[in-house]
């Protein structure tokens, strides 16, 4: 493995933990005790990788784009849900499972987007670059990713606890659909087209468009004029 392939995996896998500890810290301060007892409320990556979606397709990609354009301009990737039961979240006594829910799934990607700015500060006083490169574009990737608005990703079960009760109901009973959508246009659509040469790979193409200007503004937060 070479050391630009480790600096990947090793930001990857700080990133996936963190976020996925994040959804588990916030559900127990609500109250919910499930991530707690499934002992997922833990540093060790182990309890939170999943093997295909936290490294083995990331590192597919970053090594893929490195070999093909020299440089790493979008990941993906996905760890094992941590395990929350809306019915045991409480705020003040109350219990608003869906409210409360968005704001555990929104805890993850703040996390992601919490520890790019980290990144970009350690940018001033370390010499490890390369690495904390990697560690802002996953962990914006990841927070972005996560964003989309269609569960069972967090940004659908934000969603869910945003919109009218009709809308949400019809959008929470579509999970297992939007799984299946999100891969079908992240991953088995583009590889099926590709192959008679027609180009689609629309989040792939947006991150080309939004993950630039995300990682302009944490280094223009952080102090620093001039992109990674």
């Amino acid at each position: 493995m070479s050391v630009e392939t480790l600096d990947i995996v090793v930001a990857l896998i700080i990133a996936v933990v963190l976020h996925e500890l994040a959804h588990g810290a916030v559900a127990r301060l609500l109250g919910d005790r499930t991530a707690q007892q499934a002992g997922r409320l833990t540093l060790n990556p182990i309890k939170h990788i999943d093997p295909f979606g936290s490294i083995l397709l990331p590192v597919i990609l970053a090594v893929g784009q490195l070999a093909t354009i020299g440089r790493i301009e979008f990941l993906y990737g996905w760890a094992k849900p941590v395990p929350v039961n809306p019915m045991q979240l409480q705020l003040n006594g109350q219990r608003h499972p869906r409210q409360l829910m968005a704001i555990v799934a929104a805890a993850g990607p703040l996390a992601n987007f919490a520890l790019a700015l980290l990144g970009g500060y350690l940018l001033s006083i370390s010499q490890a670059t390369t690495f904390l490169t990697y560690f802002i574009i996953i962990n914006l990737t990841l927070g972005l990713f996560n964003l989309l608005p269609v569960p069972p990703m967090d940004g659908g079960r934000i969603a869910v606890g945003v919109l009218p009760l009709p809308a949400a109901r019809w959008l929470a009973k579509s999970e297992k659909a939007g799984i299946i959508l999100v891969l079908l246009l992240l991953f088995v659509l583009p590889t099926v087209l590709g192959q008679f040469g027609v180009a689609f790979d629309p989040f792939q193409a947006a991150m080309a468009r939004v993950l630039p200007w995300a990682v302009d503004t944490i280094l223009r937060i952080t102090g620093h004029s001039g992109g990674v």
